[in-house]
């Protein structure tokens, strides 16, 4: 079989595509109907096998679905609509036929049209007078897009007026430079790299149509540089067409585009740009934060930031991000400060759905998914231990990672079966902070995949060599089920190993990703690095990752998840290693951003502001670890206030220790005890065990005080639920239901803690290994099961609660995606109905990945609180976080190579 794909091929998929991009909806039939028209003629001719694999490939291509998203936003008069008929659309169209010409779904790019323009729409028109300044915010899913929504919108707000666009692109020159190359492509129409020959190479758009040509002052190869700019000896209001910009956030980058503006286009007595501008700020939540060791460098980015968006009498910022746990929400510390900080989005938040087809969360860490794509590392402590200082030595690597480069070799191998050819394929490895010990992984990869790649030239059908039989034992456990046999495979095995490269991509490094110098043949790359490989950064034809590395920082987990994005025709084969604890890090956030995302959808149906949904993301629970992020590097202790009405809170790290195991069971019988002989019991076996109506706020208050907490508990801490409790104990959290979880049969004898008159059958978890042998970390980092929190509720409040969800936006968006799943219901829906508050006390019987029993072998005590909304939404509770803890949990997160470029022009 010939490894590439037929040239027919390539032609037919364009004929048809063409085609049936005037059909409203091409169903499978019409698809097969129109390959079969085009295959009669010679020059078109491909085999039955190739027409109905690309049959299948335009199928779920054209059935790609998009959401509009949601909205908040300040009161504002509309102006797009009736500016249109004046708007002649010369960018979005040259733009928007690029796109098609990528294969990009008519639903999606329908979706796109709608998205850009609901997004232009809310900043200012560039053609109204005097003086105004809009900031914005667009929320977007990691590695989903939003490079391709800002050139549209990019394309839109030049056709309609705004003269000078600055896209500031993170701070590393790894990621301008991409950013660059990607705006070439949509915006400029040139190879920007070429500018300084004085060479026009046409890409892009600029193949498309090239009768107007955007100015730039930047290139794919260097930053702006104020010099060159200044032999135009232009001002902006000068120029014939709009000019762009693409930067990197860097202090001397902002400082002289602030001077060659000043002096070259500020007019007047007030010295300000007349020309309206407007400002991209791709990974927002890294423009405001303290992200240096020198607390005053992120100040500085910041400062030249709002310095140079006051510099004209019209301006416009939009923050783009994946991570809305940013400072520019939570920062200030009252309401006042807040509406007038420096970036924050004070006039609007877009929240942007992903397509259908995204590769994202939700797919990969969701309860509900049905991907089986995650392996866990449990055999690196001995050589690439998770801490380790700089310097550590790597004499050879953990089987995991081999295992990790074979499934790399394979993935490869199994897309040029199916013809996937040309096609870029990559690996991600980051598992160091340290550039030093970077280098040293990298080399040791690269010797490893040279003795794959000898064993593969001389002895690819020899299973009795020890490398050959390791690959195929990896396709054995992996690949089998992907439709190749092992003979398919060694046919193809060759061309896909032969070519890969292993690159150390960082600041101190010459390594580059190549993706645009193999764009007709496919560049195939295992990347090694750290945080240069963590935020924006795309790297094309991701199949496998092996990530090695621990953060508590929200932003900073989700930006490190290169893996999420598209990955049509291979999903299957793509894999990703990480440490047990991080996997159920990523099953959190997930479920975090989801319910921040909710919070959106409902806050655009009640025409709530962004000070609203700032103000909620500032009392999400989840928010401590974002604060410490920001603020613990110049504070000694920091104070956060954080509601937990309308939350569900759990002790998902326990200790474990003996004595405390015991204490804690103590507490508990005393408790139940008391419980019993004051409260009304009932069997409730919609979730088996046994609860209690009518108990009083005093005995709960007096037990969360008595429980030995982790420390890294820390939205259980004790004193503050106690206070939130003790707030509301004489209304709204006067009288509780108490529930004790007994599930079912068990292997584990029934435990009747210190002498209880009835037996609680306990729950069996295996939990992650953890560097501090003290602590207990729950899987996914919850300890209750799906549906917990119907508990205590009657029949008529359960159905009122799932008709809730089924009306619900967020489930119209999950049904559009997946339309023949059956609803699973989140608990949040069962909590809306909740009239009193809930306290679920589990024992656990814990044992490790091998089956040996922790706690000392004796059912530890965990416990969860599901409250209800409350009446006093603004009171909430005070949790402190001090230096040492921000030292041990978050500082050593945060990689070395962050800082290098930041000073650097």
């Amino acid at each position: 079989m010939s490894t590439q794909p037929s040239n027919n091929l390539d032609q037919l998929r364009s004929q048809v595509l063409l085609i049936l991009s005037n059909h409203p909806q091409p169903t499978g039939d019409v698809i097969r109907s129109t390959i079969a028209e085009f295959r009669s003629l010679p020059i078109l001719s491909v085999s039955d096998a190739e027409a109905e694999v690309l049959a299948k490939d335009i199928e779920s291509r054209l059935d790609i679905t998009m959401n509009i998203g949601s909205v908040v936003q300040e009161r504002f008069e509309p102006w797009l609509h009736n500016a249109k008929k004046d708007i002649d659309p010369y960018y979005w169209e040259r733009y928007r036929h690029f796109l098609e010409k990528k294969d990009f779904s008519p639903n999606v790019m329908a979706k796109l049209d709608q998205v850009t323009d609901r997004i232009l729409g809310l900043l200012e028109n560039p053609n109204k007078e005097g003086a105004w300044d809009r900031r914005g915010m667009v929320v977007g899913h990691v590695q989903s897009g939003k490079t391709a929504n800002y050139t549209g919108l990019i394309s839109k707000a030049a056709d309609a007026g705004y003269r000078l666009i600055v896209v500031i692109a993170g701070i590393h020159n790894n990621l301008r430079n991409q950013t660059q190359q990607r705006i070439d492509e949509g915006f400029t129409g040139r190879d920007s790299s070429q500018l300084l020959n004085n060479t026009n190479r046409f890409v892009g758009v600029g193949t498309i149509d090239r009768r107007r040509l955007p100015a730039t002052f930047t290139s794919a190869t260097r930053d702006f540089n104020r010099q060159i700019a200044e032999q135009l000896r232009l001002g902006v209001h000068e120029l014939k067409e709009p000019a762009v910009l693409v930067i990197k956030k860097n202090p001397s980058t902002l400082r002289n585009i602030t001077q060659w503006l000043r002096a070259h286009s500020a007019t007047g007595s007030t010295q300000l740009v007349s020309a309206p501008m407007l400002l991209i700020d791709d990974e927002a939540d890294n423009a405001s934060i303290d992200i240096g060791k020198n607390p005053d460098e992120a100040s500085r980015i910041n400062g030249q930031i709002r310095e140079l968006l006051s510099l004209f009498h019209r301006s416009c910022y939009v923050g783009y991000t994946a991570t809305p746990f940013a400072n520019i929400f939570i920062d200030p510390e009252t309401e006042h400060e807040m509406i007038g900080a420096d970036l924050f989005p004070k006039d609007f938040i877009v929240s942007l759905d992903a397509p259908s087809n995204y590769f994202g969360g939700e797919r990969i860490f969701s309860s509900e998914t049905s991907l089986d794509i995650v392996r866990h590392i449990d055999d690196n402590e001995d050589l690439l231990p998770i801490k380790h200082k700089n310097g550590h030595r790597i004499d050879d690597i953990p089987e995991s990672l081999k295992e990790a480069v074979r499934c790399f070799i394979l993935a490869r191998t199994i897309r040029l079966f199916r013809r996937q050819t040309n096609q870029h394929n990559s690996m991600l490895v980051n598992a160091s902070r340290f550039t030093i010990v970077q280098a040293e992984l990298r080399n040791v990869i690269h010797s490893y995949l040279d003795v794959l790649k000898r064993s593969v030239r001389y002895g690819i059908n020899n299973l009795r060599d020890p490398d050959i039989n390791t690959l195929f034992e990896t396709y054995r456990q992996e690949y089998a089920e992907s439709g190749a046999d092992w003979s398919d495979l060694t046919v193809h095995l060759h061309n896909a190993i032969s070519v890969i490269e292993v690159v150390e991509v960082n600041s101190s490094s010459s390594g580059k990703l190549l993706y645009s110098e193999h764009s007709d043949t496919g560049y195939n790359v295992i990347a090694v690095g750290g945080f240069s490989l963590s935020r924006g950064l795309t790297l094309e034809g991701l199949t496998v990752s092996y990530f090695l590395r621990n953060s508590m920082m929200y932003d900073t987990l989700m930006q490190m998840g290169r893996w999420f994005g598209y990955r049509q025709g291979y999903e299957d084969v793509c894999r990703i290693w990480m440490a047990p604890d991080a996997h159920g890090w990523y099953a959190h956030i997930t479920q975090s951003i989801e319910e921040l995302r909710e919070e959106l959808r409902e806050m655009e149906l009640t025409n709530l502001t962004p000070k609203d949904f700032g103000l909620k993301v500032r009392s999400h629970p989840d928010t401590l670890i974002v604060t410490a992020r920001n603020k613990m590097g110049s504070s000694e202790q920091i104070n956060v206030r954080i509601g937990l009405s309308n939350q569900f809170i759990e002790t998902t790290s326990l200790w474990d220790r003996n004595t405390i195991i015991n204490e804690n069971r103590r507490n508990t019988a005393e408790f139940i005890g008391k419980v019993a002989t004051s409260a009304d019991q009932v069997v409730d076996f919609k979730n088996p065990g046994y609860l209690w109506t009518n108990v009083s706020a005093n005995l709960v208050i007096d037990f969360i005080g008595a429980f030995r907490n982790h420390p890294l508990a820390m939205l259980t801490a004790n004193k503050p639920v106690q206070e939130f409790i003790h707030k509301r104990a004489r209304d709204e959290l006067a009288i509780w239901d108490v529930a004790v979880i007994s599930k079912g049969s068990s292997k584990v004898e029934p435990d009747f803690l210190f002498g209880l008159s009835f037996p609680v059958n306990c729950q069996e978890r295996t939990v992650p290994d953890l560097a501090d042998k003290n602590q207990i970390t729950f899987a996914n980092h919850r300890v209750a099961s799906r549906g917990v929190e119907k508990t205590g509720l009657t029949d008529k409040q359960i159905k009122t609660a799932e008709q809730n969800y089924l009306a619900s936006q967020e489930y119209a968006d999950k049904r559009s995606r997946n339309p023949d799943k059956k609803p699973n219901y989140p608990d949040k829906c069962y909590r809306a109905v909740r009239q009193r508050p809930l306290l679920i006390i589990h024992l656990v019987s814990l044992h490790d990945k091998n089956g040996n029993p922790l706690t000392g072998g004796l059912p530890a005590v965990a416990w969860g609180i599901s409250f209800p909304v409350s009446t006093y939404e603004d009171k909430t509770v005070e949790y402190r976080v001090n230096t040492t803890w921000w030292r041990e949990n978050i500082e050593r997160d945060i990689d070395e190579e962050e800082f290098i470029d930041v000073a650097v022009n």
